[in-house]
């Protein structure tokens, strides 16, 4: 039975087989004796994007990963996104540690797009979780010019699926990877799941990494 550490472009995690080409964590939210999720979905306000390989790290996901005192303990709780785009979407953002060049690259567009001179990771993680679908935001309906507006990276939904927007197009997303490109014409009742912050920092020129 595969670990329930997969996230949606909604930030909801699930139990698939896929795996992904980004990881990332919102805290310690499983038991590493069951390995199976908390009740809660995040521990903290800081949710980020990490690489999958960093230093020849090895680690148990969802396992005893921290030592305290000579003891095993939970350490934060590995969740895994099919790209940095779908991570993004769920309210991520990069790791600050692993992914130092694109988090200080994200965190100034941040401060460019939102005219705050001196922008600190923590001013956005608090505007994100105000925003993200996962810790009670909400969706924003889309017209067809907002809808057309979107910047590429961005991440609609319609009827409850999830497309990723690219060069004018939505491609239908799903854990294995993207559909066949869909005009958004098509999509006249779609909603916006990218937090607002987020969408401003695409509109500055942060360009996520897409899935192979």
């Amino acid at each position: 039975m595969p670990l329930q550490n997969r996230v949606d472009p909604f930030g909801a995690i699930h139990s698939v087989p896929e795996h992904g080409s980004f990881m990332g964590n919102r805290g310690i939210i499983h038991d590493p004796h069951t390995r199976t999720l908390l009740k809660k979905r995040w521990a903290l306000k800081a949710w980020i994007i990490c690489v999958c390989d960093f230093r020849g790290v090895r680690r148990v996901p969802m396992g005893s990963n921290r030592v305290v005192d000579g003891e095993r303990r939970a350490g934060w709780t590995e969740l895994f996104f099919l790209d940095e785009g779908t991570a993004l979407a769920a309210g991520h953002r990069p790791c600050f540690f692993c992914r130092r060049a694109r988090a200080t690259d994200f965190i100034g567009r941040f401060g460019a797009a939102c005219g705050i001179d001196e922008p600190r990771a923590p001013a956005l993680d608090n505007r994100l979780h105000k925003e993200r679908l996962a810790s009670g935001g909400r969706a924003v309906p889309l017209g067809g010019p907002a809808l057309a507006a979107l910047p590429d990276g961005a991440m609609i939904s319609s009827k409850g699926m999830a497309y990723a927007l690219r060069e004018g197009t939505a491609l239908p997303w799903s854990f294995r990877g993207y559909g066949q490109p869909v005009d958004l014409k098509g999509l006249a009742d779609a909603l916006s799941i990218t937090p607002a912050t987020t969408l401003a920092v695409l509109r500055a020129g942060y360009r996520p990494a897409w899935a192979d």
